[in-house]
């Protein structure tokens, strides 16, 4: 019984006499039909390393394929740090650790692989305006979106204003599991302005789907002593820290203002 071929090995042995410059034309239009762009982009250069280097025909498939998988995974990259919606860009690669003492560059570090977001562990970052926390919130959330976690941020007042607009809309459900769906979602400024209860009540619903699920990451201006100014009920206000705070890390950033300080440096060169 002899093997027959397959429709592969017939489209091969049909293709075997084409001619380099109809070889060419066809890798071009198979790869924007198939949609490889980097193949496309890097093709003549693959071709001369490989000749250059003597790949075999695996290694220069390899080395194709690799690069397409590569570009895919740092596309993917970019456009879930550009989905969170950060106001700014920041890096902790640019925090300066010898400027504020107090943060434990051992911990950010550790922080910065993901692994607390992986277990759907909560963060806080507390301390004065200018002590760095945005930055950090920032700079961990944008390295999570790039190992590949869903995140989102925002500000805890216009967090809660959404959610008012949404309740008033009957989409409150909607919002609230749109919110918890994130791998971690990011909340500046929280503390800078006083909540009333309803709007204190829906923030709460939001962390209450995320607990011990997704991840949560706050800074705030206030020590949780003063978190009763932003959450007036005191019974609301001592649940929602225990949902901030249960099972996380609290980063004290302290009360020098870096901005402040760097800002009379400054002035004094």
């Amino acid at each position: 019984m002899t093997n027959r071929p397959t429709p592969v090995t017939t489209t091969l042995r049909r293709r075997r006499g084409m001619t380099e410059e109809a070889a060419t034309a066809a890798v071009d239009q198979a790869c924007r039909r198939l949609r490889l762009p980097t193949v496309r982009a890097v093709v003549d250069e693959a071709l001369e390393t490989a000749n250059r280097e003597q790949l075999s025909y695996q290694g220069f498939l390899a080395e194709l394929l690799l690069a397409e998988c590569d570009d895919r995974d740092r596309r993917s990259s970019i456009r879930r740090v550009n989905a969170a919606g950060f106001p700014r860009t920041k890096w902790l690669g640019d925090f300066d650790f010898d400027a504020n003492p107090n943060i434990n560059p051992a911990t950010i570090h550790q922080l910065a692989t993901g692994e607390w977001i992986r277990k759907g562990q909560p963060l806080c970052l507390i301390g004065d305006s200018g002590t760095g926390k945005s930055h950090l919130l920032i700079g961990l959330g944008t390295a999570a979106a790039e190992k590949g976690y869903r995140v989102k941020y925002t500000l805890a007042t216009k967090l809660v204003n959404e959610l008012v607009e949404a309740a008033d809309e009957k989409q409150l459900a909607r919002t609230i599991a749109r919110y918890g769906r994130v791998d971690l979602l990011c909340i500046d400024e929280l503390g800078y302005m006083e909540l009333d209860r309803r709007g204190a009540e829906l923030l709460f619903q939001v962390l209450t789907e995320r607990e011990e699920k997704n991840s949560v990451a706050i800074a705030s201006n206030e020590s949780f002593s003063g978190w009763t100014k932003t959450f007036t009920d005191p019974r609301l206000c001592a649940a929602i820290v225990d949902r901030l705070t249960f099972g996380g890390s609290i980063i004290e950033t302290g009360t020098d203002s870096y901005r402040l300080a760097h800002t009379r440096q400054l002035a004094t060169t």
